[in-house]
């Protein structure tokens, strides 16, 4: 009887440790698409304010996440790239 509590509280305390591994990996990639989804807008934005002097940055995948994964600095490195290039 003693062997089969131990046996379960073993088992509660492996699925515990197994949900710990693999929800912090899960926690990031939500939060890497939910910043790339956001760097997203932010280019949006950024070719809205941008059509009245003639400025585009590409809305690509690329360049959401780095914004995603920068903030803004990603976004003021896109657009020194972009007035460096053109």
């Amino acid at each position: 009887m003693d062997l089969n509590i131990i046996t379960y509280l073993a088992c509660i305390c492996f699925i515990f440790i197994v949900g710990k591994i693999f929800i912090v990996p899960i926690k990031k990639i939500l939060k890497l698409i939910f910043n790339s989804i956001l760097g997203g807008v932010v280019i949006y934005v950024i070719n809205m304010i941008g059509a009245n002097f003639g400025f585009h940055v590409g809305l690509n995948i690329v360049n959401s996440v780095i914004i995603g994964l920068l903030g803004l600095p990603g976004a003021v490195c896109l657009i020194i790239v972009k007035l460096l290039i053109t």
